[in-house]
């Protein structure tokens, strides 16, 4: 089913093309492929809220609704959910595109939490500001 175009703030934090080397057996696009994207994007939004470093702790409720396919465009949006000490959940949605199409579709969505670390690795506490 497709949706509008998604009313999202900003930009997407990451936009690529599926190409055929990111498929599975079957031709549909690996969901390791989509959430490794996924982690990139939330880790990018993380980090730029933290100020430094980040490490994913967690992956909660990811669910896939849609089959992306080759040439597709896959658009991923990143929004900071909130901020703790040393944590910062980041809600993610992938949404794709057919090369010759407008409509997009909402392919998986998932909250990403990460962790702020320092050069040792360590938690570090976030700027809550």
């Amino acid at each position: 089913m497709s949706e509008p175009v998604p009313v999202l703030p900003g930009e997407p934090a990451i936009r690529m093309i599926a190409m055929p080397s990111d498929t599975n057996p079957s031709g549909d696009i690996f969901g390791g492929w989509l959430m490794a994207h996924m982690d990139l994007a939330g880790a990018s939004a993380a980090q730029r809220r933290a100020h430094g470093r980040v490490a994913t702790v967690s992956v909660d409720s990811m669910s896939f609704h849609l089959p992306v396919k080759v040439g597709d465009e896959v658009s991923i949006y990143a929004t900071i959910q909130s901020v703790g000490r040393t944590s910062i959940r980041v809600f993610i949605e992938t949404w794709r595109r057919e090369r010759s199409a407008e409509l997009r579709d909402r392919v998986t969505s998932a909250t990403f939490v990460f962790v702020a670390i320092d050069d040792a690795g360590r938690p570090r506490a976030v700027d809550p500001a």
